[in-house]
């Protein structure tokens, strides 16, 4: 859950992590609930959360491969979900909404996107991640982490779809509320983050907290990509022991948020770190930190 935009660096801001079903609301509690059991056509086998690595939860490749999903397969995901909409409300494969203009701001960031009326949810996404340079796969996963749209949706979460600008010390800032608001900020968001990584969370060791409750601690990160820097700076906490132990039930400083990414990749998508042509390509080719490597600049490939 993120903010409004920031333009360049910030240590220590709050982004807030809202309920996986509610959203953001004053009063709400300011942690997500466990991943909901879902099934989709291509339900993959969820491995035992104690191979999930707080410093690697998504690879670079998979994060970023703008091309994952074309329009047709986002639409056919959709349909495939079990969706349980509420009274009035639509599934995301028959949501659509006109979108609007957004401007190209800068070399490197999200290309412009020209609004439409009467957009299809899949096409939505389509056109934001191709814009902005990240996976289909990461926003759809984005939007039921954050409200749980694809299985349960509710107007609540249409407006509040990727839980971008909500805060967990006030309430969502309604400038970006609306579904195309939501998922096109968010994917603005990751593209600022890769753009402009100087964070409180970046590649390398990083002190991560549990519970945006101070007292429930935190510990060292070695965080090792720029798409795991990026989840922490959307939603900045790790799950501690008794939530790896126990991702149903957690305990009192549990956060599902970053947990519940990883799970739903690994129930929708398969592997969240998995690559697509390890060791043929070099690191560069691969989007380590999120783009293209200079010329002349040589990187490390990493895990």
């Amino acid at each position: 859950m993120r903010t409004a935009p920031l333009a360049a660096s910030v240590a220590g801001f709050a982004a807030a992590l809202v309920l996986l079903v509610a959203g953001c609301t004053a009063g709400a509690p300011t942690v997500e609930r466990p991943a909901e059991s879902s099934s989709a056509g291509s339900t993959s086998a969820e491995p035992p959360t104690s191979e999930f690595q707080a410093g690697y939860i998504v690879s670079d490749d998979s994060f970023y491969d703008a091309g994952a999903m074309t329009e047709r397969e986002v639409q056919s995901f959709f349909e495939s979900v079990s969706c349980r909409a509420d009274v009035g409300v639509v599934c995301l494969a028959d949501f659509r909404e006109s979108t609007t203009d957004q401007a190209h701001e800068e070399a490197g960031h999200c290309d412009a996107y020209r609004g439409a009326r009467n957009e299809r949810a899949s096409r939505i996404v389509v056109r934001v991640a191709e814009a902005c340079r990240v996976s289909p796969k990461t926003l759809i996963v984005l939007l039921q982490k954050e409200q749980s749209l694809l299985t349960r949706p509710s107007e609540h979460g249409y407006t509040r779809a990727t839980g971008y600008g909500c805060p967990d010390t006030a309430d969502c800032d309604q400038e970006y509320f609306g579904f195309f608001n939501q998922v096109y900020h968010a994917a603005w968001q990751f593209r600022q983050y890769t753009e402009h990584p100087d964070r409180a969370y970046r590649i390398g060791v990083v002190d991560v907290g549990y519970n945006p409750d101070p007292a429930c601690g935190a510990s060292p990160v070695d965080i090792r990509n720029q798409a795991t820097a990026n989840l922490y700076n959307y939603t900045p906490y790790q799950p501690n022991e008794a939530t790896l132990a126990d991702p149903d039930s957690g305990d009192g400083c549990s956060a599902w948020g970053n947990l519940n990414f990883w799970r739903i990749w690994h129930r929708w998508f398969g592997d969240p770190t998995a690559e697509r042509y390890p060791g043929f390509l070099p690191p560069c080719t691969r989007l380590i930190g999120g783009d293209p490597c200079p010329e002349g600049v040589v990187v490390p490939a990493r895990p």
